[in-house]
């Protein structure tokens, strides 16, 4: 990245590589700000009629930006009252001009990258640090501006996220692809990652649409992005390596995915990469593909660029769907479910694992769980929240994760589920009615890449009015069960009513039935043989979200299961 300033309607990416203002003098006397004042004016022409034109004062946009960011410096040396100018025959509307040109920073998602190893003006300085300093330098300039303005001290002081919600350090990569993939040669590698939490983002879409469609063209070949406008968040998702290209207009969602995605080190990066993500690829395609490379051994998924794609999900299960049918080559299972570690005061420990689609119950059971267990539940370990894995060893069927995080649905919570780790949490568009999200932290990697044995596997039903947990007797009847992959859909995506997928799994094995299958009946036959209980847990959640008796009733029954020798 080129700029200093990239700065969109809702978007601005600072490059302190680029330039670096260490108090409010530089700030002021700097071209960024200077652009950024002007694109203030050019914003209030549209917004605030009333303030442009007192900010013009008879002036062109550019001519009145000179004059007003004058008059700041000046109020750096001088009281107001020792200065002329004419913004000072009304101090009521320029501090309300200040105060909305603050209020129009704020209102951008507002993100920091620094280079490392370009020997940049920050070279020594801590990347945490110098986006800290930044965000105390707005903060203080903003309120040294008001103050001499209003003529006294402020009376409260709210210490806001002035500077940035997000930071990132970069650093160049050499991978082990092949020329093929020379595009990507020089996209940076995002190094380390800062957040300011709790994070809240409003990204424009709130759902996801369409499917993943597999093709036999490599993506690459439409490959438009460059390294000014790219970077890549290389991450391991369950035992794999991930590399996660995005284009910047993306970087809420791309930064999001540290509190998702365990970021992988520069050792690990000089490796060469399970699957490739081209995330906001302006190929004028509007679709979301994935390809395997035969010859490279790489599965390469692209989203095309596109506004409703800055919902999580998109960069989310597109990631999950490479490796899903990276798995599936391997002859492991895809299980789109959630997976828990119980551990009771007693010592009594079961690992319990829930498979069904979006919206059916899963993360809810396991809150319900914790609630109707809380006087006699110790621990409870998340392996996985949304997408794992099974595979056998021996004979012996063991789960994996894929995540160190969970991307919740807000309204499927207990109203105050949310704010037990909001300290560590982003969440995205948290004023909405409509699949409102919260992405946070929920276990080590350590413990989502190791193999846990299966005491308990239910499929989450949540559109039957029957209460509590069934065990199959018949293997057959679980596993059509689970591949009919029935549910109620929520609102997730553009489903709704009753909905099929196949084995509750768009996300690779919808694509691939013919290499899942046998998966299937080769891991359901493992359960059966070393004891697993296999079986179905009603949620209701599909006849009535807001009706928790139905919820509460399988999570006593699952608790009695532990609680079973």
């Amino acid at each position: 990245m080129k700029e200093t300033l990239y700065l969109t309607n809702d978007l601005a990416i600072v490059n302190y590589s680029a330039g670096y203002a260490q108090n409010g003098d530089m700030l002021l006397n700097s071209t960024t700000f200077s652009n950024y004042v002007h694109n203030y004016i050019d914003y209030l022409k549209d917004t605030h009629e009333d303030l442009y034109y007192f900010a013009l004062n008879g002036k062109t946009p550019r001519e009145a930006t000179t004059e007003i960011l004058r008059l700041f410096r000046m109020m750096r040396v001088f009281k107001v009252d020792e200065i002329e100018s004419q913004y000072l025959n009304d101090k009521k509307r320029l501090l309300e001009f200040v105060e909305e040109m603050y209020n129009f920073w704020k209102k951008h998602q507002r993100f920091a990258v620094i280079s490392v190893g370009e020997g940049n003006a920050l070279q020594d300085m801590s990347f945490v640090s110098a986006d800290s300093s930044f965000n105390l330098l707005i903060l203080s300039l903003y309120r040294s501006i008001e103050e001499q303005i209003m003529g006294r001290k402020n009376k409260v002081y709210r210490q806001l996220q002035s500077g940035t919600n997000a930071a990132i350090s970069v650093r160049k990569n050499k991978t082990k692809l092949s020329a093929k993939y020379d595009k990507l040669k020089d996209i940076e590698f995002i190094n380390s990652v800062m957040l300011r939490t709790p994070m809240l983002l409003h990204p424009k879409s709130n759902k996801r649409t369409g499917m993943f469609e597999e093709i036999d063209t490599n993506p690459i070949e439409e490959f438009t992005g460059t390294p000014d406008e790219w970077f890549c968040y290389p991450c391991k998702i369950g035992t794999l390596l991930a590399f996660i290209y995005f284009h910047r207009d993306f970087i809420s969602s791309a930064v999001s995915l540290a509190n998702l995605f365990e970021l992988a080190n520069e050792d690990e990066c000089s490796k060469k990469p399970d699957m490739i993500v081209l995330f906001g690829n302006e190929d004028g395609k509007d679709q979301t593909t994935f390809h395997y490379d035969k010859e490279e051994d790489v599965w390469v998924g692209c989203v095309s660029y596109n506004e409703r794609v800055e919902y999580f999900g998109y960069l989310k299960k597109m990631s999950l769907t490479l490796h899903n049918v990276r798995k599936m080559q391997k002859g492991w299972l895809p299980i789109h479910g959630a997976f828990v570690e119980i551990t009771l005061k007693n010592g009594k420990r079961k690992n319990i694992m829930l498979m069904g689609d979006s919206g059916a119950g899963k993360s809810e059971s396991i809150e319900a769980l914790k609630n109707v267990g809380k006087d006699i539940i110790k621990d409870i370990v998340v392996v996985f929240d949304d997408m794992g894995t099974i595979h056998l060893e021996d004979g012996v069927p063991f789960g994996q994760g894929t995540e160190i995080g969970a991307f919740i649905r807000l309204d499927d919570l207990d109203p105050g589920t949310p704010y037990r780790d909001m300290d560590r949490s982003i969440f995205m568009n948290p004023e909405s009615s409509n699949n409102a999200r919260v992405i946070t932290p929920a276990a080590p990697y350590e413990i989502v890449a190791t193999n846990h044995r299966i005491d308990l596997f239910a499929y989450a039903n949540n559109y039957d009015d029957k209460n509590g947990l069934h065990r199959f007797d018949d293997m057959a009847d679980a596993i059509a069960t689970c591949k009919e992959g029935k549910r109620m859909a929520k609102g997730t995506t553009q489903e709704v009513g009753i909905s099929t997928t196949y084995f509750a799994n768009p996300f690779g094995p919808m694509q691939q039935e013919e290499i899942c299958e046998p998966l299937i009946h080769e891991m359901f036959d493992a359960m059966q043989k070393n004891g697993v209980f296999v079986g179905e847990i009603y949620t209701h959640l599909g006849l009535d979200k807001e009706n928790r008796e139905g919820i509460n009733v399988a999570a006593k029954e699952l608790l009695n299961f532990i609680e079973k020798d």
